[in-house]
């Protein structure tokens, strides 16, 4: 059996520049990092003529036009995979939660159907198919950093240039800071991002109909997105917890359901208890906010007392990676 380990994310800045939509008129910047919450894609040569699919929910199809799950059918179809085949997903934390998983499933899944098939798999090849499968076939809202930081792990900037070029770098930042921010980032659980599709698509619809909000907007983000990398190159994690917050802010602007009274409630709160920035990561609407807390402990305290769930990370150095077993 072939099984893919992809890993999950948490966006540092710029979001939303990363979107055709906006990049092909002008160049965007993300910053993001790869965290230790993977999703595992299992794929097993059978004595069957068909595919057999097992994640939220099973199939077993004799033809690929026959899946119904939309990644997995283009994903076959794309690396050319005959019948004879059992895929199956699993994952740390579920989907329609604001961590990247749509990308790192279709990366995770590519990475194990070209093990599988015995080709040669390139890191930026892998992501840029990935956004292929999602972006150009599918015309899914998206944009690229989720399939690249899926495929390249650890800290990463990426520069998005008109035509789809992307310039991929490695944040340079000392270890002591890496260790800041994993001791002083904090994600808790807000709900499922249920409405981010339609977030995300009116991003692209008013950023390729020129709204000048939206365009401004976005390239406000972009800008703090490089003085965030800036301060954690400088070795300034608290400055780029300031910065979040003005992240955050700019963010919640872009578009109608961004957010919602109750975590405009939870983040006020979490302002008051501990923490000096934040963030709802992913699209909007749910998923994850993230707080850089100056007083870990009286955060966690206050967004319990509210119901949220934590979930405690480390960063992960590496992307997209494949073993075999049996």
């Amino acid at each position: 059996m072939i099984i893919s380990r992809t890993p999950l994310r948490i966006s540092l800045g710029g979001g939303g520049t990363d979107a055709p939509s906006f990049y092909e008129h002008t160049p965007g910047f993300v910053l993001s990092a790869a965290i230790d919450k993977y999703i595992y894609i299992g794929v097993n040569a059978t004595f069957t003529n068909d595919y057999f699919l097992k994640y939220a929910e099973m199939e077993r199809v004799d033809r690929i036009d026959e899946v119904q799950h939309r990644i997995i059918r283009e994903a076959l179809r794309l690396v050319d995979v005959s019948p004879g085949v059992e895929i199956v997903s699993l994952a740390d934390i579920p989907s329609g939660t604001g961590l990247g998983s749509s990308g790192s499933f279709t990366v995770g899944l590519l990475r194990a159907l070209r093990a599988f098939r015995h080709q040669h798999t390139d890191t930026h090849d892998l992501a840029e198919d990935a956004c292929h499968i999602e972006i150009d076939l599918l015309g899914e809202p998206v944009g690229k950093q989720d399939q690249y930081i899926a495929a390249y792990g650890g800290i990463t900037a990426f520069n998005f240039q008109p035509g789809g070029v992307v310039d991929v770098e490695r944040l340079m930042i000392s270890d002591d800071t890496r260790f800041a921010l994993e001791d002083h980032l904090l994600l808790f659980f807000t709900g499922y991002s249920r409405a981010a599709s339609s977030i995300l698509a009116d991003q692209r619809d008013r950023s390729v109909e020129g709204d000048g909000r939206m365009l401004a907007n976005l390239a406000e983000t972009m800008a703090l997105g490089l003085e965030i990398k800036d301060a954690l190159e400088a070795g300034e994690p608290a400055e780029f917890g300031r910065l979040m917050h003005q992240h955050w802010e700019i963010k919640r602007r872009r578009t109608t359901g961004m957010s919602n009274p109750s975590i405009d409630r939870w983040y006020d709160l979490g302002m008051a208890n501990g923490a000096i920035g934040g963030k709802l990561v992913g699209a909007g609407a749910g998923g994850f906010l993230m707080f850089y807390a100056t007083d870990a402990t009286r955060l966690r305290a206050a967004m319990t007392s509210e119901g949220l769930q934590e979930v405690r990370f480390l960063f992960a150095q590496d992307g997209s990676s494949v073993s075999v077993r049996g």
